[in-house]
């Protein structure tokens, strides 16, 4: 994660807005409040991992470089959920999804106008079902490389690069394959996705020591197996963070709020499952970063606030995130 700190130690302040760069908050901010009001009963997903997709101010960079980082992510679906409500337990045969994400990435700034990412993941996923002939609870565990992402960045917009475009490929390198696994718990999706996104941050106060920031992606389906096809899916993010603590001129650390509204369509194929597939979530995240000279640290945990989901599907009460960096 590139640190937020960065710009203020470089002197790069957020200025007015430019018409691109308004533009681009403004559809960011609607997207994100669309999701709330959108019909719900019509969403669909079945792992809720796009979370992890976005993240704070910290993820966009302030100047040309590198940054390498490794990131990880838990999340535990161990409740059944339809609708609006909590379910019994005895209507989904899936009885929980236990999934330990570990990213390794690598974020080059080539020119304040172009950059590019590329994020390997391994997952680390515990599934337990009931066997549909002897009506046993089985549980498999099994760990992978994912679905490696690599995006380009075009920040071109204005001389202190606080609002950029984002576009890349899912690519369908996770396996699909795992015994025990149904296609939409596989590790890997089977399919090549487009990932298309913008984000803005400035600043909310004269002192510079309040910002803000908005971020959203869209990820749409573009290749994928007959058998399965993943469904499209929207994540924004907006927060605030404070940059007044300063523990020594190496040292900073800042509070963050984040509020996160994910959407996903129905999954398709022959194996799909769309009636059981798909969901919307509104979730408050509560964070931490500290800046110690090149190194970054960050933390947060995700609380879902409204979570509406089609069919009967595990939900996650908790999404726990962990990132450190380094800024070459």
């Amino acid at each position: 994660m590139m640190s937020v700190f960065v710009a203020q130690r470089r002197g790069l302040h957020a200025c007015s807005w430019s018409m691109p760069r308004a533009l681009i908050a403004i559809v960011t901010f609607f997207i994100a409040f669309s999701l709330v009001l959108l019909p719900m009963e019509s969403f669909a997903c079945a792992c809720g991992c796009g979370v992890f997709d976005v993240g704070t101010a910290a993820m966009f960079p302030q100047h040309s470089g590198a940054m390498a980082y490794v990131e990880y992510d838990y999340m535990d679906q161990n409740k059944n959920w339809s609708g609006t409500s909590r379910a019994p337990t005895q209507d989904n045969d899936d009885r929980r999804i236990g999934t330990s994400f570990l990213n390794a990435g690598l974020q080059y700034q080539f020119n304040r106008r172009w950059g590019m990412t590329v994020e390997v993941p391994y997952w680390q996923r515990n599934f337990k079902s009931v066997d549909s002939v002897t009506g046993d609870i089985v549980s498999v565990n099994h760990g992978a490389v994912g679905d490696i992402r690599i995006k380009g960045r075009f920040t071109g917009f204005s001389p202190d690069m606080s609002t950029g475009l984002t576009f890349g490929l899912k690519l369908p390198t996770g396996d699909t394959h795992y015994s025990g696994f149904d296609p939409d718990t596989s590790i890997g999706s089977g399919s090549t996705d487009l990932l298309l996104g913008a984000y803005h941050q400035g600043n909310l106060t004269a002192d510079h020591e309040w910002r803000y920031f908005a971020q959203a992606q869209v990820q749409e389906v573009v290749a994928h197996r007959a058998i399965y096809r993943p469904g499209s899916e929207i994540v924004a993010t907006t927060g605030i963070y404070y940059e007044g603590w300063q523990l020594s001129p190496n040292i900073k650390i800042a509070p963050v709020l984040q509020l996160n509204a994910t959407y996903r369509s129905h999954d398709g194929g022959s194996e799909g499952h769309p009636e059981d597939s798909g969901y919307t979530r509104l979730m408050v995240a509560p964070g931490m970063q500290m800046d110690v000279g090149h190194v970054s640290v960050f933390i947060d945990v995700g609380l879902p606030m409204h979570t509406n989901v089609s069919g009967n599907q595990l939900v996650s009460s908790r999404f726990w995130r962990g990132n450190l960096s380094y800024h070459f």
